[in-house]
């Protein structure tokens, strides 16, 4: 558990900001960081076929472990984020055993 959380922590440090006036996809060269890690890492864990495409559509094969066979699988994801804010200098946070109660995300300026 603690290395997919080490994974996705280091996921959403990178600034994958989106520009909506762009004509280009992805819509930032940026977007491509992530895109390249996410290749190199998919490789990295076994999967086959792993592909990348001009515009950062990534695929990639996971075996099935069975021999009967079995239905497959499609996920489908983006990794841009909103044009709204940059994602430059994200320091995510981990709560745990969170229970509903308010989180001080600034103590300094006062965000709740």
């Amino acid at each position: 558990m603690e290395q997919i959380k080490d994974r996705f922590l280091k996921y959403v440090q990178i600034d994958t900001q989106s520009d909506p006036e762009s004509q280009s996809t992805p819509s930032t060269a940026k977007q491509w960081d992530l895109a390249r890690l996410l290749v190199k890492e998919l490789e990295e864990i076994g999967l086959e076929d792993v592909s990348i495409d001009e515009n950062a559509y990534i695929m990639a094969t996971l075996p099935s472990n069975v021999a009967h066979e079995v239905p497959v699988i499609g996920f489908v994801s983006h990794f841009d984020t909103s044009p709204d804010y940059s994602g430059t200098g994200v320091k995510p946070m981990i709560h745990e055993n969170y229970q509903g109660q308010d989180l001080v995300l600034s103590e300094k300026k006062n965000i709740v």
